[in-house]
């Protein structure tokens, strides 16, 4: 089995289920099948072939769909990137990869037109042909839509998903059609998605959570996706609403935005089946607030990380009434979990240590970087570089990442704990703390913070507000306002660039 069989099964199959949805556009799985194989004839005329690298640089679109399993129909191994990265960002994933194919959506082409590379590179666009640019239409128009087979195996390199880079650069992660298929398998368990489920994508099919958890966990049973390349609130639950969507994935934000429609009442959202959310906890304030809005108590919390693939544990619907902000007290269908020490040894209920994770769903490596890909695999175990503790029912909580972690005087503080509360702060709107070389200390607790209104005495205030709630060896020395903090494409806070920019004390 391979990915590209899924949705040629589904082409035999379920010929007349609707496959993908966006706006007007419909296409049955035998229609999109169809449209796969036109893509790999015209891709097999350039001379691509079994394990060569292809790029799709494109938003929620059926031509990402396509695009996707026609790569793996030839065999070969597909690298969706974010659609908000620079041309900078995308031309080192392109040289890194080294990549024969470049595919780029009209949207996005005219801000990395002019992105330069080995002259080798085939490089296609949605739209009209320009210069070097090949036309995604001509590219099929002319091919035949008869069935292709492929031989990919299930150990196999089939994707390479760049990490979000929050440290450095980004690393590739090596997942093969086993990897792959293990965690869309566990969905499909763990959420019942079946024929009649009906996926709405929102978030960017170039993350691990979207692409392998619902939508190739949703061709393994034949569901029907609905397509948005951008997400709003408005159009979240118009989406669901008329769709009649059974399964949704988003940042907490979504749900927090969307929750907070002041014309909520007028959608009808009684088909959702299971409300996952991932990326960031939901506190039990928030999740009250969101299963009251949504008159819902089907919220689910999964944890997981791309070289999981992704894969990790739960929190299930009826937990988030006791366990809010936790990440579930199991690992998912096919997955075990750890927390250990620096050693590797099993830390003591109670007691942070870093989550590992055990599965045929973790990363053949990272492309390139076998030294890395040690330092974070052992015997077969992932380190995930996350933080955690497991509390006397057994469920575990987040304490903060390996990375970011802060060691003043010998004793550990997890920024994490910080931030969670200075956002409590009227006041302030984001923040971010890191650690700062230190003389005597090693290293001193600093605050970046986004304010709502001017606070003249922002250190005192923060200061005093903090007292009392947190040990006063944890009570940040050093406090800055800033204007924003430093983003990557998917959002996350660059703290490597807040770091880079501190001299020592």
């Amino acid at each position: 089995m391979n990915i590209s069989e899924l949705l040629a099964r589904n082409g035999r199959k379920y010929p007349h289920q609707e496959a993908v949805i966006l706006d007007n556009q419909r296409l049955t799985y035998k229609q999109l099948n169809e449209e796969v194989n036109r893509i790999a004839y015209g891709l097999l005329r350039l001379g691509f072939k079994k394990g060569d690298k292809a790029i799709i640089f494109m938003p929620n679109t059926i031509e990402f769909i396509a695009t996707y399993f026609s790569i793996h129909r030839l065999g070969g191994i597909s690298i969706p990137v974010n659609a908000k990265l620079t041309q900078n960002e995308l031309k080192y994933i392109v040289d890194h990869s080294e990549a024969n194919v470049l595919f780029v959506h009209e949207s996005l082409w005219e801000s990395i037109q002019d992105i330069t590379s080995r002259q080798s590179l085939i490089k296609i666009k949605t739209g009209q042909s320009h210069n070097e640019w090949i036309s995604y239409h001509e590219l099929k128009v002319d091919s035949d839509k008869k069935e292709m087979t492929c031989s990919q195996k299930e150990d196999d390199l089939a994707t390479i998903l760049y990490t979000s880079g929050t440290t450095g650069k980004p690393k590739g992660v090596m997942l093969t059609n086993r990897n792959i298929l293990n965690v869309a398998v566990m969905m499909c368990v763990e959420l019942e998605m079946k024929l009649e489920s009906r996926i709405l994508h929102m978030m960017p099919l170039s993350h691990s959570a979207p692409l392998h958890l619902f939508l190739v966990a949703g061709t393994f049973v034949g569901a029907t996706h609905v397509l948005s390349p951008i997400f709003t609130p408005e159009k979240l639950l118009h989406l669901v609403h008329h769709e009649k969507i059974t399964h949704f994935f988003g940042a907490p934000v979504a749900y927090l935005f969307s929750a907070r429609m002041p014309n909520l009442h007028e959608y009808d959202l009684s088909s959702m089946k299971y409300w996952v959310y991932g990326g960031a906890p939901l506190s039990k304030t928030e999740v009250e607030f969101v299963k009251a809005q949504f008159q819902t108590n089907q919220l689910m919390c999964v944890y997981g990380l791309t070289e999981a693939g992704p894969s990790g544990t739960l929190l299930t619907a009826e937990e988030h009434t006791i366990k809010s902000g936790s990440i579930g007290k199991r690992a998912a269908l096919g997955t075990e979990i750890r927390i250990v020490d620096e050693t590797g040894k099993d830390v003591p209920d109670g007691e942070v240590g870093e989550i590992a994770l055990y599965g045929e769903s973790i990363m053949k490596g990272y492309f390139k970087d076998e030294l890395k890909t040690q330092d974070v695999m052992k015997k077969g175990w992932l380190l995930t570089g996350d933080l955690a503790r497991k509390d006397e029912d057994g469920y575990y909580w987040i304490v903060d990442r390996k990375k970011d972690m802060i060691i003043s005087g010998g004793v550990n503080i997890y920024p994490k704990e910080i931030e969670d509360l200075l956002i409590q702060h009227p006041a302030i709107v984001e923040t971010a703390v890191i650690g700062v070389p230190h003389p005597d200390w090693g290293e001193t607790v600093k605050v970046y913070a986004v304010v709502n209104k001017d606070l003249p005495h922002f250190e005192e205030e923060c200061k005093r507000f903090l007292n009392g709630k947190i040990a006063s060896f944890k009570i940040p020395r050093l406090y800055e306002i800033v204007d924003e903090l430093p983003r990557n494409a998917t959002g996350k806070i660059l703290k490597h660039v807040l770091r880079n920019g501190v001299a020592s004390l």
